[in-house]
């Protein structure tokens, strides 16, 4: 008989998907489902968690029909959009809300009362986060301060992330998180095993209706026979930003990728220190084996590839996110137009949740070329305010991996190279976060002894780009975009 499959489900926020890898790394066939984007006011942002179950279940049952049986399948991993928090009734496992999305800002007004009351050096001490409407304590209270049943059920109140809400339905009332994305939710000190009593305290949130928190790998549950014909074991959870830097196989301490997708996310390897930043980035846990943490120091931008979707689908200047690039490449500049994609905020390292998107230096020789270039370079303006800020952090970038959806485009990734003046290196295969996924799987299944031989047989091969921008027009570019941000708010 061939070696078995690893099933990975890729819970993410355009989509979630199934896929199948091989211990070898080769990928074996991917099923997909389109998830809907609820924007119910200015800044609010939700899914319906039960159109995530049932599009992951349905990709699930495509991939192990292909992988000939359940009993074809070593171990499942999954990875999935991080902060992202649905609450549900125990008794019956329907949720009482749609779930509240990670680029929510609903709460914005509750943490900055928090900052108001001096909580956010504590809290950022404790966690490694700041206190914003992107991490996942404040959508709970907001949750219990406005749906009245989220009060009214008591212990049978479950909270959790979207990880945790597809191993309940997948177990049939398995209540876990991993660690790194309990790291994400700021009720858990990054030095701790557990919860944070104090913390839960601070946000009012119940410890009762919190999931335990479990390993990255290993066998953390396993499938309910009714759903595949027998039980196939969970050997793999992790956030998807923590999937993916494993995904790139950056194990050592320094080495750090980018991923460019929905948003965009920077995430360096620290090795076992506690990260502490003094610029305004976050500590997380990158993973946790054998209860033996992995830390990383982490940038987050909040508009990458969801700007060129706004392109497309609301101004209607693009057709397909792969025109930008020809777009792009069409002018020899942006023609001094700059774009400041705070369609949801800025993240890191500004933080600034009410910020709003700003387009300046137009004229009438202003074209759509020069718009879509100019939102397409913002990539690499954002991503050289992180760069400063991890340099400052003690954690400078000698080579960054890319991975992610909007990687692939060719101008993005030399133009990243370009503005950060270091080489960027792109896997063939850009999907990174499940293949992080498969390798903890992997590990966790008893295929590879650890991560580093894990990686060594299931990464992909990477392209190279070189930096060759003259310098000037590098700090050019850079002071046209500082002069920028202060419009954004």
């Amino acid at each position: 008989m061939s070696d078995p499959w690893l099933l990975v489900l890729d819970a993410g926020t355009t989509s979630t998907r199934a896929m199948l890898y091989a211990g070898d790394g080769r990928v074996g066939g991917m099923a997909q489902r389109a998830l809907t984007q609820h924007y119910p006011q200015p800044g609010w942002v939700e899914h319906d968690a039960e159109e995530i179950l049932a599009a992951t279940l349905a990709c699930a049952h495509e991939m192990v029909a292909q992988a000939g049986g359940a009993d074809r399948i070593a171990g499942i991993g999954i990875t999935n959009q991080r902060e992202t928090v649905i609450a549900w009734d125990r008794r019956t496992g329907k949720p009482i809300h749609r779930a509240i999305v990670w680029q929510d800002r609903r709460t914005a007004a509750f943490c900055a009362d928090l900052v108001a009351q001096g909580h956010e050096a504590e809290v950022q001490a404790r966690t490694g986060l700041l206190l914003d409407p992107y991490f996942s304590a404040g959508k709970m209270r907001w949750l219990l301060d406005n749906v009245a049943q989220a009060r009214d059920l008591g212990p049978d109140l479950a909270f959790g992330t979207v990880e945790t809400w597809l191993v309940w339905h997948l177990t049939g009332g398995l209540h876990v998180t991993d660690a790194t994305n309990a790291s994400r939710t700021s009720l858990m000190a990054l030095a701790d095993a557990g919860w944070d009593t104090g913390l839960c305290a601070l946000f009012g949130v119940p410890l009762a209706a919190l999931p335990a928190i479990v390993d990255c790998a290993g066998r953390l549950g396993e499938t309910a026979p009714r759903l595949f014909g027998q039980p196939i074991p969970i050997t793999g959870l992790a956030g998807d930003q923590q999937a993916a830097t494993i995904g790139q196989g950056c194990l050592a301490p320094g080495e750090a990728k980018a991923t460019l997708g929905t948003g965009a996310f920077v995430l360096a390897n620290m090795g076992a220190r506690v990260p502490h930043s003094g610029h305004r980035l976050l500590g997380t846990v990158l993973c946790s084996i054998g209860g033996q943490r992995t830390y990383a120091l982490e940038g987050a931008i909040f508009a990458a590839g969801s700007a060129v979707q706004w392109l497309r689908d609301n101004l209607g200047l693009i057709g397909s996110a792969p025109e930008s690039e020809t777009l792009a490449r069409s002018v020899p500049d942006a023609g001094g137009v700059v774009f400041v994609p705070a369609l949801a905020g800025l993240g890191a390292p500004h933080w600034r949740p009410d910020a709003r998107a700003v387009l300046s230096g137009m004229t009438f020789a202003t074209t759509r070329a020069h718009i879509v270039r100019a939102a397409l370079e913002a990539m690499a303006h954002q991503c050289h305010d992180l760069q400063t800020a991890f340099a400052a952090d003690g954690a400078p970038w000698a080579l960054l991996r890319i991975d992610g959806g909007m990687s692939g485009n060719d101008w993005v990734a030399q133009d990243l190279a370009d503005v950060l003046n270091v080489p960027c290196e792109r896997p063939a295969d850009v999907e990174t976060t499940a293949r992080g996924a498969a390798m903890l799987a992997a590990v966790g299944a008893g295929l590879h002894a650890d991560l580093a031989a894990a990686a060594g047989a299931m990464r992909a091969a990477p392209a190279r780009f070189e930096p060759r921008m003259d310098a000037a027009l590098r700090l050019a570019r850079l002071a046209a975009w500082h002069a920028a941000l202060p419009a954004a708010g």
